[in-house]
Formats: C-alpha cells, sequence, structure tokens
C-alpha cells in the first residue's frame, strides 16, 4: 500500500507544482469570431478581470474562420500547458461535426473543459395575426395545416432553426423553413406575419414582446431567461428535453493538467460573479452559467447526438 501511495504522489506532484507556479507568462485566449462581434465583447469583458485575478495578462487572439472551426483547430493543436484557452461555441463543437465535412479536431477528445459562460436564449414567437394564443394551440394550428405554415430562423445550423427542427420532431408537425441571414433580418416579414413563427434571438425580440407586437410562448433554455423570467420554458410546457441556445464556453486544449483547470476554473466563476462583468453581459440579453468542468462536458456530450439525430432528420446542410 506504502508503494502505491508513493507512486501516486510522484504522479500528482508534477502538476501540483505546475499549478502551484501558474501563470508565470501571458495566457491567450482565443476568439473564433472577428473583433467588434458579440463573441470578441464578451472574450474582452472576462480578459481583464481575468488578467487581474490570475496575476498575468489574457490577451485576446481573434482566429475568425469557418463559423469557429479554424480558431478552435488552432486551440486543439495548441500545447496543453495552460497558456492557451479557448473562448468556443455550441455551433462549432456540438452543431458543426454534422453539417459537412469532417472537423480537423474531436469535439470532445481534443478539448478539456473549463466552464460554460453564457447562453443566449431563443423564444418562440408569432405575429399577432396568427389565431394560436398557446402552445398547444400553435401545434394544433399547424396540425390542421400540414405544409402550410411556416418558421423563419436565422440560416442553416443556426441554433433557432435547430430549435424549430426539435420542436418538429417532437411534435410531428409539418411547418416550412424560410431562411434569413440573421435575426434581425427576418424581424420585418414575422411582425407583418408573412412567416407564421420563429425561434427567435430573445435579446432582439424582447422589446417587440413587451410592446405586444409579438406574442411569445416560451424560451429555449432549460432554465428561465432573466432577460423575461416571466417566460415559461419549453420543458415546463411539456417538453422536457427541450434545449436550444447558442453557447459560449471556456476550453482548454486536452491534456491540460486538471489542477491548471480547476484554477482556471475558480477564477472564471470568480469573474462572471462581478457586478460590472454581469452588467455587460446582460446588456446584451445573455444569461451567465459559470458551471464545471464536468457539467460542461456533460452539455457537450448531450448536445452532440441530439443534434446529429436532429440535423440528419431534417437533411439540413451548411450553406
Amino acid at each position: 500500500m506504502l508503494r502505491r501511495f508513493l507512486i501516486l504522489m510522484a504522479l500528482l506532484l508534477p502538476a501540483t507544482a505546475a499549478a502551484q507556479t501558474y501563470p508565470s507568462k501571458p495566457i491567450r485566449l482565443i476568439v473564433t469570431f472577428a473583433p467588434g462581434g458579440g463573441a470578441d465583447f464578451v472574450g474582452r469583458a472576462i480578459a481583464q478581470p481575468l488578467s487581474e485575478a490570475l496575476g498575468q495578462t489574457v490577451v485576446v487572439d481573434n482566429r475568425a474562420g469557418a463559423n469557429g472551426v479554424v480558431g478552435a483547430d488552432v486551440a486543439a493543436k495548441a500545447a496543453p500547458d495552460g497558456y492557451t484557452v479557448l473562448l468556443g461555441a455550441a455551433g462549432t463543437l456540438s452543431v458543426a461535426p454534422h453539417l459537412g465535412e469532417p472537423l480537423p479536431f474531436d469535439p470532445i477528445k481534443d478539448f478539456a473543459p473549463i466552464s460554460q459562460v453564457f447562453i443566449a436564449a431563443n423564444v418562440l414567437v408569432v405575429p399577432e395575426s396568427v389565431p394560436a394564443k398557446t402552445l398547444p394551440e400553435l401545434i394544433a394550428f399547424a396540425r390542421a395545416e400540414p405544409g402550410k405554415l411556416t418558421y423563419a430562423h436565422a440560416g442553416a445550423g443556426t441554433s433557432q432553426h435547430l430549435a424549430a427542427e426539435l420542436l418538429k420532431s417532437l411534435t410531428h408537425i409539418d411547418i416550412q423553413p424560410v431562411a434569413y441571414r440573421g435575426t434581425t433580418a427576418l424581424l420585418p416579414d414575422l411582425l407583418a406575419g408573412r412567416v407564421t413563427m420563429s425561434f427567435a434571438n430573445i435579446s432582439n425580440v424582447a422589446p417587440l414582446i413587451r410592446e405586444g407586437k409579438l406574442r411569445a410562448f416560451a424560451v429555449t433554455s432549460r432554465k428561465r431567461s432573466a432577460v423575461a423570467p416571466e417566460l415559461p420554458t419549453m420543458a415546463e410546457l411539456g417538453y422536457p428535453d427541450f434545449e436550444a441556445v447558442p453557447w459560449f464556453g471556456l476550453m482548454a486544449p486536452a491534456g491540460t493538467s486538471p489542477a491548471i483547470i480547476d484554477k482556471l476554473y475558480r477564477e472564471t466563476v470568480k469573474t462572471l460573479a462581478l457586478p460590472d462583468v454581469r452588467s455587460k453581459l446582460g446588456e446584451l440579453g445573455l444569461d451567465l452559467v459559470a458551471n464545471s468542468p464536468a457539467e460542461f462536458s456533460a452539455v457537450i456530450a448531450r448536445e452532440i447526438p441530439q443534434w446529429a439525430k436532429v440535423i440528419k432528420g431534417a437533411g439540413i446542410k451548411m450553406e
């Protein structure tokens, strides 16, 4: 027993020592989208307080391209020493594997999750001209008019697109997709009643819901959104496995010391609890998460087969 204990301690000591001296130089935070966008804003909003907490500069490195695949590949192939961290997206890690060419990395094997940073809930809305006042009435309306009703989405493979296809698969309704280039592009047709419904990003439609221009049924997150806490979740309305949200989270290359992962996780939780950070990200309509590495891993492991089934069933291909 003593010999086994000594061997175990010999294996753990290098990792523990590395964590105690970590970090000793700047950390690169890879943001997989261009400067000026939402992901970049979030990356910079957390980089500064993380720098102060860790005692080393966290430098944002924008690596845009291929819906996040370019930057994620750079992170996956970086040294697993804690000095490269990825701000990865659901669209890259859970959805992209099923939309076309094989990825140059494995979303599960090549990364060590640290913590989900935020989700951005979608909400199922219809224009005032639609007669349905509840979700059951909307589903009954769709069943009574198979193939005639439409849903607007923000592009192939987006969470809004997948949310509608998930609803179709769970309720066996036949509604037709109409693609737009982003949520703001679909709003004029939705408001005018030229499309029947949409799973739109809540930050874009919350004012329209409050003004009575759109009728909202439920959000697509597992918990109610802080942006519109009065709205129930799809789970509350009878669909317990329904979740379709864009998210971003911090990840390190696979093989990074668990002690370093734990240190980054703990400092991330503290950073996301800061009032200034919560205020900045809350203004964007984001719900902060700060879950554990194990919980974040479970999210990815759950979503990959779910979206594989939905995407295959709907025949979705990347545009």
